[in-house]
């Protein structure tokens, strides 16, 4: 009689739910691998099979034949690095998360400029010691004259560009 170790069989049951959970999970990553611009989708190291099925199923009208074809990319995508896909996904789908931070950060810095707060000063020469002080006061200069003279806010635009590209040079 054959004994049957039962903490191995116990940690590799899994349920006929988990499962679905599973495929489904794998089909939802296929989707919008699916919904990627050309560009994105070419940012991602995918195997050859599998971007072939998603460039195949760009093609497809039919509501049937969409849903095979996603139920076949997840089953590519079962066979492959399936984290290492979700990994490389979130990071193009999140790209702009970050730009957005950062965008606002800068708007912050200018607006504190225009404001004439000396402390966001030290705050931008911490963070970027190369910037130029004398740049920076004149298009401060700038503004708050055009401001008083209601004039367009050529120099805050000038400023924000400015802070942008110090903050480009450093990424």
């Amino acid at each position: 009689m054959m004994t049957i170790n039962d903490d191995s069989a116990k940690e590799e049951w899994i349920s006929k739910s988990q499962k679905k959970r599973d495929c489904d999970a794998l089909q939802k990553i296929g989707e919008q691998l699916i919904k990627l611009k050309a560009d994105e989708l070419a940012s991602i190291s995918l195997p050859e099979e599998l971007e072939l099925a998603i460039l195949e199923a760009r093609k497809l009208k039919s509501h049937s034949a969409l849903k095979r074809q996603r139920q076949y990319i997840g089953k590519i995508i079962r066979t492959c690095d399936s984290e290492d896909i979700a990994t490389q996904l979130n990071k193009v789908l999140h790209k702009n998360d970050t730009n957005t931070a950062q965008f606002k950060r800068i708007e912050r810095w200018r607006d504190r400029l225009l404001e004439n707060d000396k402390v966001v000063l030290g705050e931008i020469i911490d963070a970027h010691p190369q910037l130029d002080r004398q740049h920076i006061h004149n298009l401060v200069r700038q503004a708050d004259k055009e401001a008083r003279e209601n004039k367009p806010p050529g120099s805050a635009r000038k400023l924000f560009k400015y802070l942008r590209d110090l903050e480009s040079q450093d990424a």
